[in-house]
């Protein structure tokens, strides 16, 4: 979980750059975020799934609660993952009247420790409810993590013991995407934050596990619609360094933090 607060005089709008996890935020300020591709805009509570297509945030008074969950948990506390791919939907949606709730709660919270403890207390309640993923699908997805994508589906398969279709749908219908897909996200997501780092393109593609500099140019396009010089100076991958680098830091200067 990270807490980011800031403010602004013109209008702050900056596209959301994919990341392999579900995610929750909860804006306490003026923030916006748009669904390009529906035309849907939400205010307050929002949930954000796996590789979603083109969205923007904008406002002048951040105030945002960001929580990122992997898929396995996320089934757990979300519920129905796989609907949630690739679309935004507001909390509400998904919690039904407990985001109103809890919503209300996070408002009323005094300081962001409070507010840190009471998503927290939300999650693990709701965790507790919800249904876990197979420890097989867990499993796959550990070692996508581990390998930054690089990992073989048919390899993932026979260790499991699984064949190859069932993994296929038992992941689909659990994380939201299919294995290829969430190892292709995997990669992108260590490729982008290379990328941000200042490494040179080529580079990052022969570390990265591209078969050349163009493959690594159809896969950043494909997840961002932008190319990879323009992700590179994104201003979403910007705050990860301090945002969520550092587990036990509570940051300063407009970013607050904990994990």
């Amino acid at each position: 979980m990270a807490g980011f607060r800031g403010r602004t005089t013109s209008p702050v709008d900056m596209q959301v750059v994919p990341y392999p996890s579900l995610t929750v935020a909860i804006d306490f300020g003026d923030g916006l975020l748009v669904d390009e591709g529906s035309g849907r805009r939400f205010r307050g509570g929002i949930v954000t799934g796996l590789a979603p297509g083109s969205v923007r945030v904008g406002g002048r008074d951040i105030d945002c609660l960001q929580i990122r969950l992997s898929p396995s948990v996320a089934h757990a506390v979300l519920g129905a993952t796989s609907e949630l791919s690739g679309t935004v939907v507001g909390l509400e949606e998904v919690w039904g009247p407990d985001a109103g709730r809890i919503l209300e709660q996070l408002h009323a919270a005094g300081s962001w420790d409070e507010r840190f403890a009471i998503a927290e207390a939300a999650l693990r309640r709701r965790h507790g409810l919800g249904r876990a993923v197979d420890p097989q699908v867990e499993f796959a997805w550990r070692q996508m993590r581990s390998s930054r994508g690089g990992v073989r589906v048919e390899r993932l398969a026979d260790e499991i013991g699984w064949s190859r279709k069932r993994l296929w749908s038992r992941f689909r219908s659990q994380v939201g995407l299919t294995p290829k897909r969430a190892a292709q996200l995997v990669r992108f997501d260590h490729a982008v934050h290379r990328l941000a780092a200042g490494h040179s393109a080529a580079l990052v593609a022969a570390e990265s596990g591209y078969v050349d500099q163009s493959h690594l140019h159809r896969d950043v396009v494909a997840f961002t619609g932008v190319t990879p010089t323009a992700v590179a100076v994104a201003p979403w991958l910007a705050v990860d360094d301090v945002a969520w680098a550092d587990p036990d830091r509570i940051g300063t200067g407009g970013v607050a933090l904990r994990r």
